[in-house]
């Protein structure tokens, strides 16, 4: 998904609208930078300022389960997950990669929410910094693109419950 700013194609945001925001404490300037980007877009889009919900995890590994517990609330829309993977001298950069996009997806199925990876797996920190930049700044601003698919995502699933077959 390749949008420079807040689309304006995307219809605002439901007033009642509550977003979870987990964040790995693990690389935090990075990952803040990425969810601080999301919640300055969901706001531009509509979102109450008391429908962001931030909480830390210990890293982007634990992301699953809590983006489980998150999303069995009732009151919770969706949830946007914030980490960064390096790769290491070893491949346990693809095992936990690969873990957290299997592990996030099946919540996002199993509870019928919107379930957002917004982990980066980069080669160095550098990357990962460029990619969490601001647009504005030079970067890739990989949190304002979570946000925008998470609010197409919501909007996509109104229009599906709104189905008629006549």
């Amino acid at each position: 998904m390749a949008r420079s700013s807040v689309s304006a194609e995307l219809p605002p945001l439901a007033a009642a609208t509550r977003v979870v925001a987990l964040v790995s404490d693990y690389h935090s300037a990075v990952t803040q930078r990425m969810a601080a980007s999301a919640q300055r877009s969901l706001v531009e889009l509509g979102l109450a300022p008391d429908g962001w919900i931030e909480i830390a995890a210990p890293g982007a590994f634990e992301l699953p389960l809590l983006a489980q517990r998150a999303a069995r609330r009732p009151e919770v829309d969706a949830v946007l997950c914030f980490g960064l993977v390096l790769k290491g001298e070893t491949p346990h950069d693809v095992y936990i990669a690969h873990a957290l996009a299997d592990g996030l997806m099946r919540v996002g199925l199993e509870n019928d929410k919107p379930v957002l990876l917004g982990v980066l797996t980069t080669l160095d920190l550098q990357q990962a910094e460029h990619r969490a930049a601001s647009r504005a700044s030079g970067g890739l601003d990989k949190g304002h693109e979570v946000a925008l698919a998470c609010v197409a995502a919501l909007h996509a699933l109104d229009a599906i419950d709104e189905l008629s077959f006549q």
